[in-house]
């Protein structure tokens, strides 16, 4: 067992992936001789060599684009964005050709565009967005968001392994704030649309994922101290495939239901989860429907004004109470 990180996980399940199959290469702005941004990859260069840790130019439909023709090749490339805000640089290389080789002509698409995402560290409109909501419309897509240095490990080299395009989320705020004892001795694959029941419960379930779901732990267990209200936490893992089963066991058992997403309540996951909640099981609900997201404005530099725009703790706690006493 060792202690590991948020950043240490991916950085291990890259290592691992790139020694257990020749195949998988990365390519990314800085990765190589400089380690990356957040030194993630620092070192992988003098282990890989040149070939397999590729410098690039700051152009992501660049990366994307050569990503995906080394894919058809049969290569299993992993392609950084050194912030995830960028990746609407290469939009259309993902949505139009990454998304529908397979369907087009059965051509397999197998890589990996990862990167840093999400707020709270008071980095600005640029740095700092939840791009999810862009790419969940799109059929042939994968996406994942990890919330625990298991999890960041497993469901990495699940990606990497898959045939298919997966975006790959990493909120930056976790990266050296959440660590865990990890059995290193263990490959620790996590299976691809699969969501996890982090906290169990009676009373009303909190669906999350990715940094919101330390938030929900939080509130839930104040809420639990303050009136021992008992919430179910459910990490999505997952954002496209949804595990539905695991939601509707979970609200059908507390007939209360929230979705809280770090990313603008408007156009995001919350209403496709809500829109189905009350078409697939209305008559087992108890109360409303409860979405909370961030402001509909570009996320704020200013610490003060980002905390007032994510759905923080204050306001997380109020729509739990208010749900919990309808």
């Amino acid at each position: 067992m060792a202690e590991v990180t948020y950043i240490e996980a991916i950085r291990l399940a890259l290592q691992e992936e790139m020694r257990r199959d020749e195949r998988v290469f990365m390519l990314g702005e800085d990765i190589g001789a400089y380690g990356g941004a957040f030194k993630l990859t620092e070192g992988f260069q003098a282990e890989f060599g040149t070939e397999r840790v590729l410098d690039t130019p700051l152009s992501e439909s660049a990366i994307v684009g050569a990503a995906i023709g080394a894919a058809y090749m049969g290569m299993r490339p992993v392609a950084e964005m050194q912030f995830i805000d960028f990746i609407t640089c290469c939009f259309q290389m993902i949505t139009n050709f990454a998304a529908k080789s397979h369907w087009r002509w059965g051509a397999a698409v197998p890589i990996v565009i990862r990167g840093p995402a999400g707020g709270g560290v008071g980095a600005g409109p640029f740095h700092s967005q939840n791009v999810e909501a862009y790419f969940l419309h799109t059929p042939g897509l994968k996406i994942v968001m990890p919330s625990t240095a298991a999890d960041a490990r497993g469901l990495l080299k699940a990606a990497i392994r898959d045939d298919n395009p997966v975006l790959f989320l990493e909120h930056k705020l976790l990266y050296r704030r959440v660590k865990e004892d990890l059995d290193l001795n263990d490959e620790g694959l996590v299976p691809i649309g699969q969501a996890a029941t982090r906290r169990a419960g009676d009373d009303m379930t909190l669906i999350t994922y990715g940094a919101m779901v330390h938030r929900a732990l939080d509130v839930a267990e104040r809420l639990a101290a303050e009136r021992g209200a008992q919430i179910e936490v459910i990490d999505l893992r997952t954002l496209k495939p949804i595990d539905w089963p695991t939601i509707y066991a979970s609200v059908k058992r507390t007939s209360k239901a929230l979705v809280l997403h770090e990313d603008q309540r408007e156009g995001g996951i919350g209403g496709e989860i809500a829109a189905n909640l009350a078409e697939h099981l209305f008559e087992w609900l108890d109360g409303p429907i409860v979405r909370l997201g961030a402001q509909d404005t570009p996320v704020p530099y200013a610490k003060e004004l980002e905390h007032a725009f994510q759905p923080n703790d204050d306001v997380l706690l109020a729509a739990c109470r208010g749900l919990l006493d309808y």
